[in-house]
C-alpha cells in the first residue's frame, strides 16, 4: 500500500485510490494529480486488476476541487504552476473518460469542481445522502472547467446551464437527474461495495460491476431540479446572461427569485464567459475538443482580476464579499468574453 496524499492499495482483483487530504476536503494539487494517472495506467496494465475504485478519506467529502489557494499563488507569482496544473488535470480527466477497465467513483460527500471531474466522467458514478455536487466556480471569478462544458449541456433541458451558471450544490437525486452520477447507495455501506468489488473474478467486465452496485442501490429521492424543470427551460434557454435574468424576474415563485438573488451575486464576466462555454460544448463532437478550449480560457483567467479577487473573498480573507470588475453583466464588453477564447498555446495534448 502506498501513503500520502494520495492512498493506493490493491484488494483482491479492485484497485483503490483513496484522495487523502481530508483536512482540506481533499483538494487537489499538482503532485496529487501526477499520482493519480501513475496510479491508473499502472493499474490499467495489471491483468489481475478488474476494477478501479475511487474515493475520498475522511467524513466530509470526496473532492472539493483543486487546491485553489495555490493557483491563487501561482498566478501571482507568474510561476507556470497554475498552468501546468490544469493541463496535466484535463489529460487525467480525459484518461478517465476512456479508462479501459471498469472506473467506480464514489462521491460521498462534498464533490465540487476537480472532484466532479474525477468522477462524473468515469463510467459508473456512485453518490449517497451526504452528496453535496457542484461546479462553483462563477462564484470565485472562474468558469467551469474539468470537462464540465461538454457533460452539463447532456443534462435535460437546461439543468446544466443553471448547474454551470448558479453554482449552486445539489444532492444524489438531482445529480443523478443531470446525469452526473448513476445511483445511490447510502454512505454506511460503502465499505460493503468495496469488499464485494474486490471479490469479483479476474476478468470481470463493467456489467459484472454494475450487477454488484445495484444489489447495494437504494431509492433516489425527488429532484429539486426536476421539479423546476419548466422554470429553468424558460428561463435558461436563452443565449445572453441578461435575457437569462430578465426571464427570471417575470417567473413566480421562490425557485425563479432565488436563482436570479444568486446569478447577481456571481462574478459577471464569469457568468458570459461560463454561458458562452457551455453553448460551445453542447456543439462540441468530443470531450477533448472542450477541455482544449476549457484550458485556453483557464490560462487567460490569470490576467484576469475577477480570479483574483473571488479567491481573495473566499479562501484568503474569507469575508464572502468579492467586488466584481466590470460590477454588472451589462458592463462586461463582448471584446472581454472573446479574449477567453483564445486557443491554448501549446494546445492540450492528449
Amino acid at each position: 500500500m502506498q501513503q500520502g496524499e494520495v492512498i493506493i492499495e490493491r484488494r483482491g482483483t479492485a484497485g483503490i485510490i483513496r484522495l487523502n487530504r481530508p483536512r482540506a476536503l481533499n483538494s487537489l494539487t499538482l503532485p496529487m494529480i501526477r499520482t493519480l494517472a501513475e496510479a491508473l495506467h499502472g493499474f490499467a496494465s495489471e491483468s489481475d486488476v478488474s476494477s478501479l475504485v475511487i474515493a475520498g478519506e475522511g467524513e466530509r467529502g470526496f473532492c472539493a476541487g483543486g487546491d485553489i489557494r495555490a493557483l491563487h499563488e501561482s498566478a501571482r507569482a507568474g510561476d507556470g504552476l497554475a498552468g501546468t496544473f490544469w493541463r496535466e488535470e484535463f489529460r487525467l480527466n480525459h484518461m478517465i473518460a476512456f479508462y479501459p477497465k471498469p472506473y467506480v467513483a464514489l462521491m460521498d460527500g462534498i464533490t465540487m469542481g476537480g472532484g466532479v471531474g474525477l468522477s462524473s466522467h468515469g463510467r459508473h458514478r456512485v453518490v449517497t445522502e451526504s452528496t453535496r455536487l457542484a461546479m462553483p466556480e462563477t462564484g470565485i471569478g472562474y468558469v467551469p472547467d474539468v470537462g464540465a462544458t461538454w457533460l452539463l449541456p447532456k443534462a435535460p433541458g437546461e439543468a446544466g446551464t443553471w448547474l454551470g451558471l448558479t453554482g449552486l450544490d445539489i444532492g444524489a437525486a438531482d445529480a443523478i437527474y443531470a446525469g452526473l452520477a448513476d445511483l445511490q447507495v447510502a454512505s454506511s455501506r460503502l465499505d460493503a461495495v468495496i469488499d464485494a468489488l474486490s471479490d469479483l473474478p479476474r476478468g470481470s467486465s463493467s456489467s459484472d460491476v454494475n450487477a454488484v452496485l445495484q444489489a447495494f442501490c437504494e431509492p433516489r429521492g425527488e429532484s429539486r431540479l426536476q421539479q423546476n424543470a419548466a422554470i429553468i427551460d424558460r428561463a435558461f434557454s436563452f443565449d445572453s446572461v441578461e435575457q437569462i435574468l430578465a426571464a427570471l424576474a417575470e417567473q413566480e415563485g421562490e425557485f425563479a427569485a432565488e436563482t436570479r438573488r444568486v446569478l447577481l451575486t456571481r462574478s459577471p464576466t464569469s457568468l458570459k464567459l461560463a454561458l458562452r462555454l457551455l453553448r460551445s460544448g453542447r456543439r462540441s463532437a468530443s470531450l477533448a475538443e472542450c477541455l482544449g478550449r476549457e484550458l485556453g480560457a483557464c490560462l487567460q483567467m490569470l490576467d484576469n482580476p475577477d480570479f483574483f479577487e473571488g479567491i481573495r473573498a473566499a479562501v484568503i480573507d474569507k469575508d464572502r464579499n468579492p467586488k466584481w470588475s466590470p460590477a454588472s453583466v451589462e458592463g462586461v464588453e463582448p471584446a472581454t468574453v472573446e479574449r477567453f477564447l483564445k486557443p491554448a498555446e501549446p494546445p492540450l495534448s492528449l
